[in-house]
C-alpha cells in the first residue's frame, strides 16, 4: 500500500463528525509511533517498516497551503496541537452552529458594512414620494396587460378597472403556459396568491388602499422562506424543505397587500441557472440559458410571467441573468435589504434586489422592502434620498472605455454632467478575494452538506461541489488577509470615486466581483439589441444589450434618477420577446 501521494485535504483537517476515516487512523498510528519512539527510531527505520509517516505527510500537504517551510520537529509539535486542541474544538464549534444548513441561524459575529460615511448612524429615513399614473385603461387583451409597469397596473387596481383575483388569474395563466419552455417556476403558491388576492379587493372595498403594490402579484426566487411552501434553494437536496418562517422580505411585502405567486428559479445553491428540475432559459432566445442564480426571477419578469420578482447577488446572480434577459433591475448597496429567512452563500457579499419593467417600479420596490431586522446584523437604515426628487443636472458622472455611448448621449442632452473616467486601484487580485471570501463563508454554511456527502449528487459538479472542496483548503489565516486585501481595496475605490455614478459594462467580471467587494449599487438598464448567430428564419430571436449604472454605496437613489431619466426618452426597456414565436423546434403548451 503506497501512500507517497496524500489525498488533497489533510486528514487531520478533515475528520467526519462520527467516527475516524481510514486516514486518519494510518496516521493515528504512526502518530502514536512518532511520539513513543521518537527519541529512538529515526525517520528512516521507521520508513523501512511501514509506507509513510505522518510527518512526511503532514509536510507534503502543508504545500497546498503554500507554507511548506517547517522542520520536522515543528511538524510533530503541530500534529500534537492539532490532535489535542484545533480537532475537538472544531468539532464543538460545528456541533454549536453548523448541523443546520444554509446559514439561516447563528449569523458571523464578523459583520461587513459597505457605508462610506465613517460611521453607522443615519439620518431619518422617509418614504419616497411616487409619481401616480392617471387615466390608465385597461387593455383588452391579457398580453397587454401582462406588460404594465407596477404604476399602471396599481392605478387599475385603485380605479377598480381590474380585481388583484383577475389579474391574479392572468399572472398565473401565463406562468404555467411558458414554464414549460422557460423553466423558470419551482414551486406555483397558487392557493396562497388566491387568498392574498381576495383580502387585498376585499380591503379595497372597505375604502383602505395599502399603496402602489396592493393587489400587485409577483414571484420570489426560492431561496427565501415562504411558510407551508417548499424552500429548495434549487437543490435536490432541499427539494422537499419547508422552512417555518417568514423572511423579512416576504413579510415586508406582505404588509403592501402584493401577491406572491410562485417560488421562481433559484440556480442550486445559488450557482448559475442550474436546477434540481432542469435549466431556465432567456425568453429572448430560448437557445440561450439565462445565466445566474436569480435566473427565475429575470426570465419570468422578462416574459411577462410577473410584473416584479425578487431576487439576490452574492456575485453576478442579479447582474448577469437581468443582463441577459433584458430586464432592468438594481443590486442595492449592501445591507439595504435584511436577509433574515434567506439562504446565504457569504454574509458580508449577499444583497436582495428587484427585477422590474422599469427603473420606476425598481425605486418603488426597493422602497418598500429596504430596512433592518435583528436577523441580519448586516442590515441597516439606509436613509436613502427620493430618486424621483434629485437634480441630474447637478451631477458629474463618469463613463468607462466599456459604457454604452448611447446612454451616455441622453443622459448629456438630458443636462447630466459627462466624463471619462476610471477607478484606480492596485489591487490585482479582485477576483482571488472574492473567491476566498464567498467560497470560505458558502462552506461554513453547508459545511454539514459536504460532510454527508451531498456535494456528490449536486446538479452541476463543475460548479459548487470543486470549490467546496478547495475551500477546504484555505486556512484562516489566509482567509483574514483576504479581508485585510478587501478592505484595501475599498479605501482606494472610494478614494478614486471622485464622481457621483459612473457608466459601464454591467457584466464585465473584474467590475461585478469589485462592486461585490465594495457592497456599492448598480443598475442593470436595457439599452438596445444584439443579433445573434443563424437566427431562425420563422423567429424573431434577439439578446438585449444593458449598460450598468454604478453609485456609491448608500447612493443608490442617484444610479435610480439616472436610470429613470434615461428610460424617460427611450423604450428599450418596453420591448417584449416573442415567446410565442421561439423558433421551429419550440413548443409553447397554449
Amino acid at each position: 500500500m503506497a501512500w507517497a501521494v496524500w489525498p488533497p485535504k489533510c486528514a487531520w483537517l478533515t475528520l467526519p463528525t462520527s467516527g475516524k476515516s481510514h486516514s486518519y487512523n494510518i496516521v493515528s498510528r504512526y502518530h502514536k509511533i512518532w511520539k513513543d519512539t521518537k527519541d529512538v527510531i529515526s525517520a528512516k527505520d521507521v520508513l523501512r517498516k511501514e509506507p509513510v509517516s505522518s510527518v512526511i505527510a503532514l509536510k507534503e500537504s502543508m504545500k497546498y497551503f503554500d507554507a511548506d517551510f517547517f522542520d520536522d520537529s515543528k511538524l510533530r509539535e503541530m500534529e500534537d496541537g492539532a490532535e489535542e486542541f484545533n480537532v475537538p474544538a472544531f468539532r464543538e464549534n460545528r456541533k454549536l452552529v453548523a448541523l443546520e444548513n444554509g446559514g439561516l441561524h447563528n449569523p458571523s459575529a464578523l459583520v461587513f458594512k459597505s457605508s462610506w460615511n465613517g460611521n453607522n448612524k443615519v439620518k431619518e429615513s422617509k418614504s419616497f414620494n411616487y409619481p401616480r399614473t392617471s387615466m390608465v385603461h385597461l387593455p383588452s387583451n391579457d398580453e397587454d396587460i401582462a406588460f404594465m409597469t407596477i404604476t399602471e397596473l396599481g392605478e387599475l387596481i385603485r380605479t377598480k378597472k381590474i380585481t388583484s383575483q383577475q389579474l391574479t388569474d392572468v399572472f398565473l395563466r401565463r406562468l404555467k403556459r411558458y414554464n414549460t419552455v422557460l423553466e423558470s417556476v419551482i414551486t406555483y403558491t397558487e392557493d396562497l396568491a388566491y387568498k392574498q388576492a381576495k383580502e387585498a379587493d376585499d380591503l379595497l372595498d372597505q375604502g383602505k388602499y395599502l399603496g402602489p403594490l396592493h393587489g400587485i402579484p409577483y414571484g420570489l426566487k426560492d431561496t427565501i422562506a415562504v411558510p407551508q411552501y417548499n424552500t429548495t434553494w434549487g437543490s435536490k437536496s432541499f427539494k422537499n424543505q419547508v422552512i417555518d418562517m417568514e423572511a423579512f422580505v416576504y413579510k415586508r411585502l406582505k404588509s403592501t397587500g402584493a401577491v406572491l405567486l410562485a417560488k421562481l428559479v433559484a440556480g442550486s445553491l445559488g450557482y448559475d441557472d442550474i436546477w434540481f428540475g432542469g435549466r431556465t432559459r432567456n425568453p429572448w432566445n430560448i437557445e440561450e440559458f439565462s445565466t445566474g442564480s436569480s435566473a427565475g426571477p429575470a426570465a419570468s419578469t422578462s416574459a411577462g410571467m410577473v410584473p416584479f420578482a425578487i431576487g439576490s447577488e452574492t456575485a453576478g446572480s442579479i447582474t448577469y441573468p437581468a443582463a441577459r434577459c433584458g430586464v432592468t433591475a438594481l443590486r442595492p448597496t449592501f445591507g439595504t435589504v435584511a436577509r433574515t429567512g434567506v439562504m446565504s452563500i457569504s454574509e458580508s457579499l449577499d444583497k436582495l434586489g428587484p427585477f422590474c419593467r422599469s427603473a420606476v417600479d425598481c425605486a418603488i420596490i426597493l422602497d418598500l422592502i429596504r430596512g433592518m431586522d435583528a436577523g441580519d446584523p448586516s442590515s441597516c437604515e439606509v436613509a436613502l434620498e427620493d430618486p424621483f426628487h434629485v437634480d441630474i443636472t447637478k451631477l458629474t458622472v463618469g463613463y468607462l472605455d466599456s459604457a454604452e455611448m448611447e446612454v451616455v448621449n441622453v443622459l448629456s442632452v438630458k443636462g447630466v454632467k459627462l466624463v471619462p473616467f476610471k477607478l484606480n486601484y492596485t489591487i490585482s487580485s479582485v477576483q482571488s478575494i472574492l473567491d476566498i471570501t464567498m467560497d470560505v463563508d458558502m462552506l461554513a454554511h453547508f459545511d454539514n452538506w459536504q460532510r454527508e456527502g451531498h456535494d456528490h449528487d449536486y446538479e452541476a459538479q463543475d460548479q459548487w461541489p470543486v470549490e467546496l472542496r478547495r475551500a477546504r483548503l484555505v486556512p484562516a489565516v489566509d482567509y483574514i488577509q483576504a479581508q485585510r486585501a478587501r478592505g484595501k481595496l475599498i479605501r482606494e475605490v472610494r478614494e478614486s470615486f471622485t464622481v457621483d455614478a459612473f457608466i459601464g459594462n454591467v457584466t464585465d467580471w473584474e467590475l461585478v466581483c469589485l462592486g461585490n467587494l465594495v457592497g456599492m449599487p448598480v443598475m442593470v438598464v436595457p439599452t438596445g439589441f444584439k443579433s445573434i448567430e443563424h437566427p431562425p428564419k420563422d423567429g424573431t430571436r434577439r439578446t438585449m444589450a444593458t449598460t450598468g449604472i454604478y453609485a456609491r454605496p448608500d447612493h443608490d437613489h442617484i444610479a435610480l434618477a439616472l436610470a429613470m431619466a434615461y428610460q424617460s426618452v427611450t423604450d428599450h426597456h418596453k420591448q417584449r420577446p416573442s415567446v410565442d414565436d421561439l423558433g421551429p423546434n419550440d413548443n409553447v403548451h397554449k
